[in-house]
């Protein structure tokens, strides 16, 4: 079942003859549980649209479609709401919230929500990242490794419809970026989560069920399954 796809998608920067097509006409599709990788050499445009499929940014032209929900054509503060329930972010450098304990990062978007944490879910994610022994601690007494997992607990906590990750394992060393991918793999496998991660590494592209191959703003190969 399709859970997201892009129409015609298209970004572009300034004016003729200087114009810049940071994403030019990009069509792609994703299935429901699909784990998948969108690759590309630095400027070619991934973290673009990695941006657009979170509904940070709004594009020139074109649709972005979640859920069966056109994003853009929401109202802003709808669209905030929108992308808090159904999106789930793992950025670079986690964004945990310093003064929070663990367990409080995660929740923290549930309960901005008004909603009430499904703890029995909860309990199998924080399990699943082996973060049991370490809600109570403050972010700065963790590892980058760790600080990464709770990043992705934080993205799953409210089952959203897709998590994009944008870079996940760029500040961590090899042993820990591979423990991180794995843990996305398993994440994806057990909860049945789309996972779309943006990365110009080759090896962990590998591990994702489809590479998506994105140059100078347009799909190479991979867009629809």
């Amino acid at each position: 079942m399709k859970v997201l796809e892009t129409v015609n998608l298209k970004k572009h920067y300034g004016s003729e003859p200087n114009i810049v097509k940071a994403l030019d006409g990009v069509n792609i599709e994703i299935n429901k549980g699909e784990f998948v990788a969108i690759v590309g050499t630095s400027g070619s445009g991934k973290s673009t649209l990695l941006h657009m499929l979170g509904g940070l940014d709004y594009p020139t032209s074109g649709e972005v479609i979640v859920d069966n929900n056109k994003i853009f054509d929401m109202k802003e503060d709808n669209l905030t709401i929108f992308r808090r329930r159904y999106i789930g972010f793992v950025f670079q450098n986690y964004n945990l919230i310093p003064n929070l304990n663990v367990y409080e990062n995660i929740v923290i978007p549930i309960e901005l929500d008004g909603n009430k944490v499904d703890k029995e879910y909860l309990d199998l994610i924080i399990d699943t990242l082996g973060l049991s022994n370490k809600l109570n601690n403050l972010p700065s007494n963790l590892s980058g490794g760790q600080q990464q997992r709770i990043a992705i607990a934080r993205a799953l906590a409210t089952k959203p419809s897709i998590v994009l990750a944008d870079e996940p394992t760029g500040n961590l060393d090899t042993k820990t970026e591979q423990e991180v991918m794995g843990l996305l793999k398993i994440t994806s496998e057990k909860f049945n989560q789309t996972i779309i991660i943006i990365t110009h590494n080759e090896q962990i592209a590998q591990l994702a069920d489809r590479i998506i191959r994105i140059e100078d703003g347009k799909i190479v190969t991979g867009g629809r399954k």
